[in-house]
C-alpha cells in the first residue's frame, strides 16, 4: 500500500476570501476567458508562484540549469529569455496556453464557454486522441494537431412496403 499517493490540493485559497479588488479581477479573469469558477484562477495562481520559485532559484546556478528550465517552458509556449521574463509572468500567460483557449481562438467555438463544452462533451481531438480537460495544457507541438470530431451523418431508415400493398392499392 505504500505506492498509492494522497491526493493534495493544487492550489490554496486567498488569505481575505471577500477582497472587492481581487474579487474584481477575478470577475474579469472569469468572463475573459469563459472559466467555471474561481479556484481555475486559484490553480493558475500556483502554478505561476511555483515556475516563479524555480526562477529565483536558479539566480545563482549555473546556465545549463536555467537554460534547461527555460527550454521546458518554451516547450509549453512560453517565451521566456531570462529569469526576469518568468518572474514577469502572470495567469493569463497560464490561460492563453488552455485548450480551451485555443479552440475559441482557432475559431472551432463562437464562444469561451462554446469551446468549454465541446471539450467536456468530448468532441476535441488533440493529436488524434479525445481530450476532455478544458485546462488542458496545449504545447507548441500539439499547437496544430486541435481538431473537432467530425459528427457522424444519420442513415434514415426508410420504410420498405411490401409490394403487395402497393398492387392492392393501385387497382381500387
Amino acid at each position: 500500500m505504500g505506492d498509492i499517493k494522497k491526493k493534495r490540493k493544487l492550489f490554496s485559497r486567498p488569505k481575505k476570501l471577500y477582497d472587492r479588488i481581487r474579487m474584481d479581477e477575478e470577475n474579469i479573469l472569469v468572463k475573459k476567458y469563459g472559466l467555471k469558477n474561481k479556484r481555475e484562477i486559484w490553480k493558475a495562481r500556483s502554478v505561476v508562484s511555483k515556475m516563479r520559485r524555480r526562477a529565483k532559484a536558479l539566480i545563482g546556478k549555473n546556465d545549463e540549469m536555467q537554460r534547461a528550465f527555460f527550454d521546458k517552458l518554451s516547450k509549453m509556449g512560453i517565451n521566456v529569455v531570462d529569469i526576469a521574463d518568468v518572474l514577469a509572468l502572470t495567469e493569463e500567460n497560464i490561460f492563453a496556453r488552455r485548450l480551451q483557449t485555443f479552440i475559441f481562438r482557432k475559431k472551432l467555438a463562437s464562444t469561451f464557454k462554446g469551446a468549454r463544452q465541446l471539450i467536456v462533451h468530448k468532441n476535441v481531438l488533440v493529436d488524434g486522441k479525445v481530450v476532455n480537460i478544458p485546462s488542458f495544457v496545449v504545447t507548441k507541438d500539439l499547437e496544430d494537431k486541435i481538431l473537432l470530431k467530425e459528427k457522424k451523418v444519420k442513415v434514415e431508415k426508410k420504410e420498405f412496403v411490401k409490394e403487395e400493398n402497393i398492387e392492392g392499392e393501385s387497382k381500387k
